[in-house]
């Protein structure tokens, strides 16, 4: 007979962030995670010795995809600062599941302050990420904070925004910001 196998400590941390994403940090419950993986909540504890814990690892987790490995992704091809940014750009706004985490880690930050903490770094890491960029072509550096701070409030920001473009799609017009950005 072959021992049972245990979930993946991933898998919890995935649909922890899953769950993160459809309704903020109080839908991440142990019982409601586990019914989602089909497996019992007593293979939660070989993981993670409670649920704060398993907050702290998703937090982890989400802060290596959304910094650590975009840099990479966008670092790993050729191009000069401006075909990096075009690319943090279109990988910032590839994922639908990845802006519900964002807006969801956001909104928990208003309420806990370790949250807000970490958020600061991210928010900062990033920053410091585009600013590298952006100064490769803009000597200015008033002009370097100016536009990251236009760049990253885009696309956190956008997600906020109600407003029609006439015959324009959002699309369309994040683009038009972008090349204006870049210019």
């Amino acid at each position: 007979m072959t021992a049972p196998t245990r979930t993946p400590r991933t898998s919890w941390i995935q649909e922890g962030l899953r769950a993160l994403g459809v309704g903020g940090p109080d839908a991440v419950r142990i019982e409601k995670l586990a019914q989602a993986l089909g497996v019992t909540k007593g293979g939660f504890y070989w993981h993670f010795e409670d649920r704060p814990a398993l907050l702290e690892e998703m937090l982890d987790a989400w802060e290596r995809l959304v910094v650590d490995e975009v840099i990479d992704r966008v670092e790993s091809e050729d191009g000069d600062a401006r075909a990096k940014l075009r690319r943090l750009s279109a990988l910032a706004s590839s994922s639908r599941d990845l802006m519900k985490i964002e807006l969801a880690v956001r909104d928990w930050a208003r309420r806990d302050k370790a949250v807000a903490k970490r958020l600061r770094r991210i928010d900062n890491r990033r920053m410091e990420y585009m600013r590298s960029l952006v100064g490769a072509f803009c000597p200015d550096q008033d002009d370097v904070e100016a536009r990251c701070m236009v760049f990253y409030s885009l696309w956190i920001g956008s997600h906020f925004i109600a407003a029609d473009h006439g015959a324009r799609s959002r699309a369309d017009v994040l683009k038009l910001a972008l090349t204006r950005l870049l210019a």
